[in-house]
């Protein structure tokens, strides 16, 4: 065929704007969106109203929340970049108990962060120079984290990804290798890969991957956008098609509620996708 008398100059030429234009790596350009593997296809969907808190709560302050309008919980389970890495109350048991209580589970992992994340307090924790290696890396560890919590394969693990600069090329190419690496290693251990992110910054971001066809995105989607009507159908930065029956909306940050005689420091969540399968 004529094609295959081009010089390897302009074939390397076209390798190397592909890896520019979709963030792939070397062993999945071209490779297209992935099909859903069959632990998306199976996972738990929960949907309702859900809490974050950075610490989580005792089992004692979860069953006297039952009086809430919520019943799932986000959890902090792992991630060099947790902001509360002391988790007295959460162990196996706690997840157990809280599942038997009634309450469904979102597991959150905070691993590196973008080489561009706004936070300051997120700089120590960036990325490095390899970030498919790094973020298949911190995948393993998400994964090994969520069993040592009776969170087994089947559930949701959501990639916490504060605020980037996702207009800077540099920054976002490193940026969504680290993210597709993650979720490469999570989805072949039989795990749900999700992201979480501010709606303007990470969100959009892969939206506009999604949209160029990259592959290795995201099973599930968690966008911040607060002071806002709760909802997981009519997101700016998403299309109406971008991950339907599969999304969390965080309506509002660090506020105080107090139910059954226990007040606690949460987000508000409006949720309708998978969840952790707990055993």
């Amino acid at each position: 065929m004529r094609w295959l008398q081009r010089p390897r100059a302009l074939l390397g030429l076209g390798f190397v704007l592909l890896l520019l234009v979709t963030g792939a790596s070397p062993a999945t350009a071209g490779a297209g969106p992935a099909a859903a593997a069959p632990a998306e296809a199976a996972a738990p969907v929960f949907k309702g109203r859900a809490f974050d808190t950075c610490r989580a709560p005792s089992k004692d302050t979860m069953r006297r929340w039952l009086s809430s309008p919520y019943r799932g919980v986000g959890v902090y389970f792992g991630g060099r970049g947790r902001a509360c890495k002391e988790q007295k109350q959460l162990s196996r048991g706690w997840v157990r108990s809280v599942t038997a209580q009634g309450w469904r589970v979102l597991p959150l992992y905070v691993g590196s962060q973008s080489p561009c994340v706004r936070a300051a307090h997120k700089r120590q924790v960036r990325m490095g120079g390899h970030p498919w290696k790094q973020g298949r890396a911190e995948g393993r560890d998400a994964v090994r984290a969520a069993g040592r919590l009776a969170i087994g394969a089947g559930s949701a693990l959501y990639l916490d990804m504060e605020a980037y600069d996702h207009r800077n090329k540099k920054c976002a190419r490193s940026t969504l290798l680290f993210v597709r690496g993650w979720n490469r290693e999570v989805r072949e251990r039989g795990y749900v890969p999700g992201f979480y992110s501010s709606a303007d910054h990470g969100v959009r971001h892969m939206e506009a991957a999604r949209r160029a066809g990259t592959a290795d995105l995201p099973a599930a989607i968690w966008y911040a956008r607060w002071r806002v009507r709760a909802s997981v159908t009519r997101e700016p930065a998403l299309s109406d098609g971008a991950w339907p029956g599969r999304r969390v909306h965080q309506y509002a940050g660090n506020v105080r509620e107090k139910h059954g005689g226990r007040t606690l420091l949460i987000d508000r969540n409006l949720v309708h996708a998978p969840v952790a399968n707990v055993h």
